[in-house]
């Protein structure tokens, strides 16, 4: 990842984002060359000097001191997520060998396994780049389209930009794919090192315009709880809301666990599912029992 190209544009589409009337500037009418605040604008509401403002929106955050990056992430009403964002990028320009974060965590410990198989509910284990890591029973069935090909480490960001399964599993489609893009940019400045990241967002970006589309849009997020709807291919319809807790053991990896409306349809269709999903991991055990070969007897 380019930090420079990074924070320039993030700058950039956040400052086009505000209009002088919300930061209380005067409007004396007539067209504005520039889609919302101008950069001297920024600069006088930051605090700073418009060269100073200048060079941060060229990309150059080199020596920036935090309170400068506070000043200028309330100039420009960042939230939660775009604050932490715009210290990532900080922190990646600026990081040397000795400071650079720990690459994340590949494997999942044997122990979080047993934890994820003792829950009732669907509950997975991801990493920053939405790879599905580890899961119980439930949750390996309700993501059954991800693990189409067994070539591949399942990942919710490739399947769906990339599998035509995906629009009709995720029925809030337009707003997964939005949300997948803007998870993936800031974790593309938490671990900018991670080679894995990169080559999945760069095959995303040749694969899929609508990734592309939205990547320009320079939007960031970290899931932390909300809802799901998709569509199951055996059961149908499933509303579902998640709750998020990272395993700080384990860097980068985020313990993901799905609840549903208790006497729901929801909750009626998931019962299904591990109906199913018990009876197919039976008849699987049936078979591989089924070619074991007896030891001869002795003669």
């Amino acid at each position: 990842m380019d930090t420079r190209d990074e924070v320039r544009d993030f700058l950039r589409t956040r400052r086009a984002r505000i209009t002088p009337q919300q930061v209380g500037l005067p409007d004396f009418g007539g067209a504005r060359r520039v889609e919302g605040l101008r950069r001297e604008e920024l600069a006088l509401i930051a605090g700073m000097s418009v060269d100073y403002y200048v060079r941060l929106e060229r990309g150059n955050l080199s020596g920036v001191s935090e309170s400068v990056l506070e000043a200028l992430s309330r100039a420009l009403r960042l939230d939660d997520t775009e604050h932490a964002h715009l210290f990532d990028l900080a922190r990646a320009q600026n990081a040397s060998g000795v400071t650079r974060r720990r690459p994340p965590t590949a494997t999942v410990r044997p122990n979080v396994q047993r934890v994820l198989d003792s829950v009732t509910a669907p509950a997975w284990v991801r990493n920053g780049r939405s790879d599905f890591l580890a899961g119980n029973a439930l949750a390996r069935a309700l993501y059954a389209p991800l693990f189409v090909d067994p070539t591949r480490t399942p990942n919710t960001a490739r399947s769906a930009f990339l599998d035509p399964r995906g629009r009709e599993f995720w029925r809030d489609w337009d707003v997964v794919a939005s949300d997948m893009v803007a998870v993936l940019r800031a974790e593309a400045a938490r671990s900018p090192y991670d080679r894995g990241l990169t080559d999945l967002i760069g095959e995303l970006s040749t694969r899929s315009e609508e990734f592309r589309q939205r990547w320009a849009a320079h939007g960031v997020m970290r899931h932390r709880n909300g809802e799901k709807r998709v569509h199951h291919p055996e059961v149908g319809d499933l509303d579902l809301t998640y709750e998020t807790m990272e395993l700080v053991t384990d860097e980068g990896l985020t313990l993901v666990v799905y609840s549903s409306e208790p006497g729901s349809p929801t909750e009626e269709r998931l019962q299904l599912l591990a109906n199913l999903a018990a009876t197919a991991n039976t008849d699987a055990d049936a078979r591989t029992d089924a070619t074991v070969v007896p030891e001869p007897e002795d003669a």
